[in-house]
């Protein structure tokens, strides 16, 4: 099969296309025909070697942890699943395996999720990584409900885009930050108060949205970017950072988070957490819960391109990659 290889660490140049063997459906596993993968943070960071912390890389490695496709075969002992099967996983790159920037990835049979017909496989691709992410910031660790206010830093990016949709979908009131640019995007997607990072105090603009203090707040972005407010979450409330992985960010002061009652829940996606996540997500969207964020398409050749825009910042919503767009007809 062809897939995007790298082998060794460095920049969006050693991404390459290269000629490597077809995972084949070992028991337990499904083998799934790629239509379309997502790019995320994490995959530059992979491409960089950020996660052997985490798992050993096996050159060639192939990066990319969300694919959307079509079963092509299920190993022994897989039930619920049939080849031609339309679906959505996060594949196993997570687990050390090879990832979906690729004609085919191996996956865990549970941790692939049959589509409705009214969702394509560009839509689904965009959910995995950033939808899992948000759901646990949003429900499993923020505990988000009816009547609250969440805070979402970072609104217009793949995380906060579903960070927004879910904690509406929660019954909460949400503000978003973005650039001026985005705040009709993000109110779209359900916030109903925008406020731009580059102009002025956060800090100073939350206490002003809500003077009770939030009960929430979802960090996308990280990097001390939102250190300084801890004092606008009410006593009680929850600061969820999503996890980047960079070592020298500043951290969140535990004095001052003891004094104003406030807890910090650093959250990245688990892997018995993302079935149910994910199952979540596609029933959302089939339902017109939520919607997939802004994205743009490029060619699976043009993977390099794609992470480093990724890594550059500020792309609104996904970026995804086309690898067999046909699967769809």
């Amino acid at each position: 099969m062809k897939a995007m290889v790298l082998d060794q660490f460095g920049g969006p140049e050693v991404l390459h296309m290269a000629e490597i063997e077809r995972p084949e459906a070992t028991p337990g596993q499904v083998v799934v025909q790629v239509a379309y993968a997502s790019v995320n943070p994490a995959d530059w960071k992979a491409r960089e070697g950020w996660l052997a912390q985490y798992f050993q890389y096996q050159f060639p490695f192939v990066v990319g942890f969300d694919a959307a496709g079509v079963v092509a075969a299920v190993g022994e002992g897989v039930t619920g699943l049939a080849v031609g099967d339309r679906v959505v996983t996060p594949g196993n790159q997570g687990l050390g395996e090879r990832g979906s920037y690729a004609e085919y990835v191996r996956s865990a049979a549970e941790r692939v999720i049959p589509l409705p017909a009214n969702v394509s496989f560009a839509q689904a691709a965009t959910l995995p990584t950033a939808g899992m992410t948000a759901w646990k910031a949003v429900f499993d660790n923020g505990r988000a409900g009816p009547g609250q206010k969440v805070v979402v830093n970072g609104g217009a990016g793949g995380t906060g885009s579903f960070a927004i949709q879910l904690a509406r979908m929660a019954g909460a009131e949400v503000a978003a930050t973005c650039s001026a640019g985005n705040f009709d995007y993000v109110r779209s997607l359900g916030a109903s108060h925008a406020i731009d990072y580059r102009a002025g105090s956060v800090a100073d603009a939350i206490r002003v949205w809500a003077p009770q203090g939030v009960d929430l707040i979802v960090d996308t972005v990280g990097q001390g970017t939102f250190v300084d407010t801890i004092e606008t979450v009410r006593r009680g409330g929850v600061i969820c950072p999503i996890g980047t992985l960079i070592a020298d960010e500043a951290p969140y002061d535990p004095a001052r988070l003891t004094a104003a009652g406030v807890s910090v829940i650093p959250t990245i996606s688990d892997f018995d957490s993302q079935p149910r996540q994910l199952a979540g997500l596609v029933e959302a969207l089939s339902a017109g819960r939520i919607r997939v964020p802004d994205h743009v398409i490029m060619p699976l050749a043009e993977a390099g391109r794609a992470q480093a825009l990724v890594q550059a910042g500020h792309v609104r919503g996904k970026i995804l990659l086309e690898v067999n767009p046909a699967l769809e007809n």
